[in-house]
């Protein structure tokens, strides 16, 4: 009993560390990119309703974004580098006045890189969904699983048990989704597919991207965003 009693305080306080790093102000590194995207909507400010993708650089670095969801009106709000707290710090800014119907997120990848465990990247998540539905109120919120990649490998083991708290936890809640990404990004060995990143082996090619529109194509149309092409 002493020993059960031991293991719940342990897992009770690396949740509570979790959500005070959620909500703890990040690096002023990110200020430069927020404010960019402050004067960006103050000279051409995005239509409410649309789709928000928002995250670390492979949402930054999405730069076909709009052209690979045709009719959709989104926003792309990735700043390369982040890691989730700073998406929930700065969700007064670039999240809130966009007024998203839908909200897709992919980031703790740079979290685990940086030291986070499996639950500290839960805890930040669910803190990411409390701070978006503060300005948005229950806005969907669509979590892009973490993806394997070459340049950390080593790292897939404990980024899989993140992914697979964070679809246990979404399973849970109503309007958060996880999009497993990893079975298509893997090969028949379950190691990472060269071919999809570029030569760094961390960020996408096209071909990446793909399996992500893929992905979630079906998961925006059950929000009503349905791609079309205008006609000719």
């Amino acid at each position: 009993m002493k020993r059960l009693t031991w293991l719940l305080c342990l897992l009770t306080g690396l949740v509570a560390s979790a959500w005070v790093h959620a909500d703890a102000a990040p690096s002023s590194h990110w200020k430069p990119d927020i404010d960019a995207f402050v004067a960006a909507d103050k000279a051409h400010p995005p239509a409410p309703g649309g789709v928000l993708f928002i995250g670390s650089s492979s949402i930054h670095f999405w730069s076909s974004l709009a052209a690979d969801f045709p009719g959709i009106p989104v926003i792309n709000r990735g700043f390369g580098g982040s890691a989730l707290p700073d998406s929930t710090y700065y969700a007064d800014r670039i999240v809130w006045p966009y007024k998203p119907r839908v909200i897709v997120l992919y980031a703790g990848d740079n979290d685990m890189a940086e030291g986070a465990s499996p639950a500290q990247v839960l805890a930040s998540f669910q803190a990411f969904v409390a701070r978006a539905r503060q300005g948005v109120p229950g806005v969907p919120v669509v979590f892009v699983s973490i993806k394997p990649s070459m340049a950390r490998v080593a790292l897939w083991p404990q980024m899989k048990q993140a992914n697979d708290l964070i679809r246990d936890w979404a399973a849970t809640q109503k309007d958060v989704r996880f999009v497993d990404i990893a079975p298509v990004m893997l090969d028949a060995q379950g190691k990472p597919r060269a071919e999809l990143f570029r030569d760094d082996g961390l960020h996408m090619l096209p071909a990446g991207y793909a399996l992500w529109i893929a992905a979630l194509k079906p998961v925006l149309a059950q929000y009503g965003f349905v791609t079309h092409v205008a006609a000719q």
